[in-house]
């Protein structure tokens, strides 16, 4: 009988990117597919301020937008009453020489519209009296702009709006070389991708292996009968696990704790390396010794973890309770019953044969996937007994949080604080200038510039300071304002533009070091 040969099978062809992935790639890499999601799924709102007022930050606000649209938010819309001028032809490069009369907000929005055909483009030309005051004006959107100056009244109910609808506003004015902005942030602000750092999303379980891992530490067997070649080459972590039970042994079944029995325990592994070699070491032991430290300590629950968890809105759901507190309701519920967060499933590299590094890290994502799995369940089951079925959360986003569920962290405005400008306007200049939270942030002397750009022009603004020089800086700030009545400089919008749309993005994706965005809850 003739013996035929087994066909070679050829692998499948690995998927080409779609036209959308190859369009948004750069993108893509900063802040992944959900946060891609995030900003298509957005409707951003530009509110003009009141010409009447005098000359606004427009050029600002269209340079924000253009640096929304380029990466596809899904919505944007315009709301200015005003005709285009001359003047508007000067410094706005979304205007053209046949937009002069006509509707600024049109012109714009159709401008704009064509820097990318994925986003849909809208303009109110009402004046903002009129339909600012038509029952729920402010509901479409999920982030909103405000160019100054803007009446009081208006600030006040926009801000109001926002805050109770966790809704984040920002800010912003510009007029000659000065220009700021600020953000108000809802009263809870949650950020699942804090990007920290790499090294710290690492959770190797070392104190709390699974039967699988510890399966891979007793598939070594004696490690002592072991070829130099194989004992070169094991993972080092199943180096830590199996040296750790050694470890328990003789220290009544207690893991190393403190500095000290760290140190006695890393010289415990060290013992174990072979040195008769040219090398006169071996590397993965090295690697195991190096990781002693920061590795043999309990699994970690970052700091906005323990809050996020304490916190009622994550205690007490409801069928209105946006989808972040519905899964981290599921989050707590895992990690009162094991004691540990869903484990992300992420392996530093390592010295180790291909074989056996693929095994170890096929251990560490099955153990993700099982976690991930049961949280679902629980969201799953959540959604059910708060009737909503019919707005599943999608598992990629449940899978998402898993995986950062460490670093997550909430912000917190608890007193609703307004920005900066509103609280200006309603009240005076030095004793505003004298709060201790804003001289402390008044970084390289700027509030004398924030206070010559916001405050009303009926607030006295003489004598705000009794050192001499203070004062100086204050009335030079006035009068550079007052010279260049408003009037905008467009490189200096187009920077404060990319600065907004930057702090925007991060809103949106909810992608922000937590640090740095607590910098901003009540800043300029």
């Amino acid at each position: 009988m003739t013996e035929i040969a087994p066909r070679e099978v050829t692998p499948p062809p690995l998927q080409a990117p779609t036209a959308k992935e190859k369009k948004y790639d750069r993108q893509l890499r900063l802040w992944a597919a959900s946060g891609q999601r995030a900003l298509e799924e957005s409707h951003v709102l530009l509110i003009v301020g009141d010409e009447n007022l005098g000359s606004n930050s427009t050029v600002a606000g269209v340079e924000t937008l253009k640096n929304l649209i380029l990466p596809s938010i899904g919505n944007f819309t315009i709301a200015d009453s005003a005709r285009v001028t001359d003047a508007d032809l000067g410094v706005n490069f979304f205007l053209e020489s046949d937009s002069l009369y006509k509707s600024r907000a049109d012109e714009t929005r159709r401008l704009l519209s064509e820097l990318n055909p994925d986003v849909t483009g809208h303009a109110i030309t009402t004046h903002l009296s009129e339909w600012l005051e038509l029952e729920n004006s402010l509901q479409p959107y999920n982030l909103i702009l405000i160019c100054a100056p803007i009446s009081l009244e208006y600030l006040q109910q926009t801000c109001a709006y926002a805050s109770e609808n966790s809704i984040p506003l920002i800010y912003m004015h510009s007029a000659g070389f000065y220009a700021s902005f600020s953000i108000q942030l809802p009263h809870e602000f949650p950020i699942v991708d804090t990007h920290p750092d790499p090294e710290s999303t690492q959770d190797l379980r070392l104190l709390a292996p699974w039967p699988e891992l510890e399966a891979a530490v007793d598939s070594i067997g004696d490690i002592s009968t072991l070829s130099d070649h194989d004992h070169g080459h094991i993972p080092y972590i199943l180096l830590l696990l199996h040296y750790l039970r050694e470890w328990k042994t003789s220290h009544n079944g207690q893991y190393p704790s403190d500095f000290k029995e760290k140190t006695e325990f890393r010289d415990l592994v060290r013992s174990g390396a072979r040195t008769n070699n040219p090398e006169g070491g071996e590397e993965n032991y090295d690697e195991a010794c190096a990781s002693v430290l920061k590795s043999i300590a309990p699994p970690p629950v970052g700091s906005g973890c323990k809050e996020m968890m304490n916190m009622p809105s994550c205690t007490q759901v409801t069928a209105g309770s946006p989808n972040f507190w519905i899964i981290a309701n599921a989050i707590k519920k895992f990690y009162d019953t094991h004691g540990v967060l869903p484990l992300p499933g992420s392996l530093p590299d390592m010295k180790a044969t291909s074989t056996e590094y693929i095994k170890l890290q096929s251990i560490y994502k099955a153990k993700a996937r099982a976690d991930v799995a049961e949280v679902t369940q629980t969201v799953r089951q959540l959604e059910n007994d708060l009737s909503r079925m019919s707005t599943k959360i999608v598992d990629s986003e449940i899978e998402a949080f898993c995986k950062n569920a460490c670093h997550v962290r909430v912000l917190t405005n608890p007193n609703n604080a307004s920005i900066p400008e509103l609280r200006l306007a309603i009240s005076d200049a030095k004793t505003f200038a004298g709060l201790p939270g804003l001289i402390e942030n008044d970084w390289e002397g700027m509030l004398p510039v924030f206070i010559a750009l916001d405050a009303p022009r009926k607030m006295d603004l003489s004598n705000l300071s009794e050192d001499a020089d203070v004062q100086e800086s204050y009335e030079k700030a006035v009068e550079e304002v007052e010279r260049v009545q408003g009037g905008e400089l467009h490189n200096i919008s187009s920077v404060l533009g990319g600065m907004v749309a930057q702090e925007a993005i991060k809103l949106l994706t909810r992608h922000k070091s937590s640090t740095q965005m607590a910098q901003h809850l009540n800043g300029r």
